[in-house]
């Protein structure tokens, strides 16, 4: 198994160009590309409403995290797919409402992180390089070596490589190790990692919602909470959606400092697939108990067009930040399935 390796950034920038001379190629063209070309093919055969952008949020852009998988950089190293990460962590201040301005860190500019996509089988690598000003690391939720864990410190300057197969199929999590682990992950290093099934789930208008607390005064309580990283962004902006798609919502738990929250969808009912580890639902109701770091993957379709909401069932988690609206639209006959990718 391979050791984790940790550069300074020059090292990292010369491994990254001998990755790219020594893993391009006609090789490609393999299985990886045959998988990506199946997905793709998949996703055209599912509408989805355009997506009206609200202005520029800065790092938080919760719209934009809604449909965006980060598939990595595919590459064929000894007969094997590898699927090759790079994550950058830095600082930025969010803005949580008209008053309030926050310290965080980010991943690549984002809170959350990239929301990391492949299928069981793949390897993994992930390139990490800290710039954030404080020791960091990410511990990705999984099955791989004791090296690759993601508890050693990566000082700020400093880079590692994390490289593991991915496995078991599921939706997981990564996120920063480095004690205070609780502040480090609320202060914003953390994201989605998505393990695909060997056989492709159907097809579904797929979105990602991640719930979060921010602790502004060091209390250790939350005082705003969000879905996509910034609150109430769903109540102003509601998620579109057609009417009798099948919506898959890949939904995760990262609120610190509340032991649970719940989940409950409006005028509707969900199947559960917990941690999305099954391909057979495991009950169907309209409210989820989630402890911190818990996820799962939620299907559903609502029959009627309109507005409905989505929040969590304790009101003052809900009424200060993490609540949002569905906003189902009848789909034209005449559109074209594929016209949004």
């Amino acid at each position: 198994m391979p050791k984790q390796f940790l550069l300074g950034k020059e090292d990292l920038l010369s491994r990254r160009q001998l990755l790219k001379l020594g893993l391009t190629g006609a090789g490609v063209a393999g299985a990886a590309v045959l998988w990506q070309t199946l997905n793709l093919q998949t996703r055209s055969r599912v509408r989805i409403p355009p997506v009206e952008m609200a202005a520029s949020e800065g790092v938080a852009n919760p719209m934009k995290m809604l449909r965006n998988f980060d598939y990595g950089t595919v590459k064929q190293e000894n007969g094997r797919t590898i699927r090759e990460f790079e994550l950058t962590a830095g600082t930025s201040v969010i803005q949580l409402n008209s008053a309030v301005s926050y310290n965080i860190w980010d991943l690549n500019g984002s809170i959350p992180g990239p929301t990391l996509r492949a299928k069981q089988g793949d390897r993994v690598r992930v390139l990490f390089l800290n710039e954030a000003g404080h020791s960091h690391s990410l511990h990705f939720h999984g099955v791989h070596p004791a090296e690759m864990d993601g508890v050693r410190p990566v000082k700020n300057g400093n880079a590692t490589i994390y490289e593991f197969d991915a496995e078991p199929y599921g939706v997981h999590l990564y996120h920063c190790h480095i004690s205070p682990v609780t502040r480090h992950i609320a202060k914003g290093l953390y994201g989605m990692f998505i393990v695909d099934p060997p056989t492709p789930r159907p097809p579904a208008d797929e979105i990602v919602l991640i719930m979060a607390g921010y602790d502004v005064n060091d209390d250790s309580r939350n005082e705003y909470y969000a879905f996509n990283g910034l609150p109430h962004h769903f109540i102003d902006n509601p998620i579109r959606i057609y009417q009798n798609q099948l919506i898959r919502l890949y939904v995760l738990n990262i609120i610190e400092y509340d032991p649970a929250v719940t989940f409950h969808l409006h005028a509707n009912f969900f199947d559960v697939y917990r941690s999305g580890m099954t391909m057979t639902p495991s009950e169907k109701t309209d409210v989820i108990t989630m402890g911190v770091a818990e996820r799962h993957i939620l299907e559903f379709a609502f029959r009627y067009p309109g507005k409905y909401m989505f929040h969590p069932h304790q009101d003052a988690i809900a009424e200060n930040g993490c609540m949002g609206q569905f906003e189902v639209v009848a789909a034209s006959k005449s559109q074209n399935p594929s016209e949004n990718f």
